[in-house]
């Protein structure tokens, strides 16, 4: 009798639900135990595209879209293709007989939960926000486990196995040294570098008021601005009006998006950024000191929440994106003076986790009869 395990691997809808259960899919297809892998997701969102680069797992597709919010003909549509997606997520149960389930939310993830509850499979969710989404209140009672990455969600969901565990990051960032990815970007090893992102969209309210201290910034700091794909050609053109000479400048680097994250951010003594939990967790891992400026219209207000919560441990500077201009901006980089960066990157060691995606997968292993 084979010891080999099958694992239903699912999450999806954005980025923060995504690259988490990838980050265990790529660990588990290290272990000489793990026969097959399948990724429960809707082939027509970005998880799809993400699979391909994953030949040895097989993708399941299940029709499911975000729940509407309103009582509509839409509510009624949705429902349906609910149930239908539910019973194709119990057919795949029956066909392949996972031994091991685990997903990271969002509403890809509701059709294996649901069909695990009824058809009394065991199951494991990780939720990635401080402020849990609505398919991990539902399914954490049931579930083996509850794995969060922060504390405040404990206080939020309804487990009587809940384990804090923060988000499973890639190893590349527990690898790749800071001396290593400044060469990666050919960086003055001496040089004090400040990244700015917005997430693989970008943000408009950042990229614009960067813009505008990009050559002031770039006297004291290596600046490097990830400005999102579908922003990088207004950006540029606005540079170019602001300050025309910047592709002379060897201490300014613009890019539309950086395809291994790992290297700006390893980089990074400052990083600005948005406040996906995801993006925490990296910016974490990279040792980096980071000013927060939410995303106003997340969902559930999460990404204010999650920045709170950075800031109350004294690892981030909080700045609101209605507030954010040259000025504010300015002066809360200026606020990181030499004595307060070291010591808050101080706190960033003692607080950053060890890598938790091996202690997830343990307790995934551990949910398997």
């Amino acid at each position: 009798m084979s010891n080999k395990k099958t694992y239903f691997i699912s999450g999806g809808g954005t980025g923060g639900h995504i690259y988490p259960a990838f980050t265990i899919i790529e660990k588990l297809l290290t272990l000489d135990d793990t026969e097959k892998i399948y990724f429960i997701g809707n082939p027509e969102n970005m998880e799809y595209d993400i699979a391909k680069h994953y030949p040895q797992v097989e993708f399941l597709p299940v029709k499911v879209k975000g729940m509407p919010r309103k009582l509509s003909i839409g509510l009624l549509k949705w429902g349906i293709e609910l149930i239908f997606a539910v019973n194709k997520a119990s057919y795949y149960l029956k066909k392949y007989s996972p031994d091991g389930i685990f997903t990271t939310g969002g509403y890809v993830s509701a059709p294996i939960v649901l069909a695990s509850i009824l058809n009394k499979h065991p199951y494991m969710i990780h939720d990635c926000d401080s402020i849990p989404g609505m398919v991990s209140k539902i399914s954490a009672p049931k579930a083996s486990i509850v794995s969060v990455a922060f504390e405040n969600s404990k206080k939020i969901l309804k487990s009587k196995n809940i384990i804090v565990n923060g988000n499973p990051v890639r190893e590349a960032f527990y690898r790749v040294t800071k001396e290593e990815a400044r060469n990666k970007l050919n960086i003055n090893q001496d040089k004090k570098v400040i990244f700015i992102t917005g997430g693989s969209q970008g943000a408009a309210t950042i990229n614009k008021t960067v813009v505008k201290l990009l050559e002031k910034l770039s006297a004291d700091y290596y600046v490097i601005l990830q400005t999102g794909k579908k922003n990088y050609d207004e950006i540029i053109n606005e540079t170019e009006k602001i300050y025309p000479d910047y592709k002379n400048n060897p201490n300014i680097i613009i890019k539309p998006y950086f395809d291994e994250m790992v290297y700006p951010l390893k980089s990074a003594d400052i990083v600005i950024s948005r406040a996906g939990s995801l993006s925490l967790s990296e910016i974490m891992a990279s040792g980096a000191v980071s000013i927060l400026i939410p995303y106003p219209f997340a969902s559930q207000d999460h990404q204010r929440k999650n920045a709170h919560e950075m800031c109350e441990k004294g690892v981030s500077l909080y700045l609101e994106d209605s507030d954010c201009n040259e000025t504010t901006l300015y002066n809360k980089i200026q606020e990181l003076n030499l004595d307060k960066l070291e010591s808050m990157r101080k706190k960033v060691s003692e607080l950053a986790l060890t890598n938790p995606t091996d202690k997830i997968v343990m307790q995934l292993k551990s949910t398997i009869k």
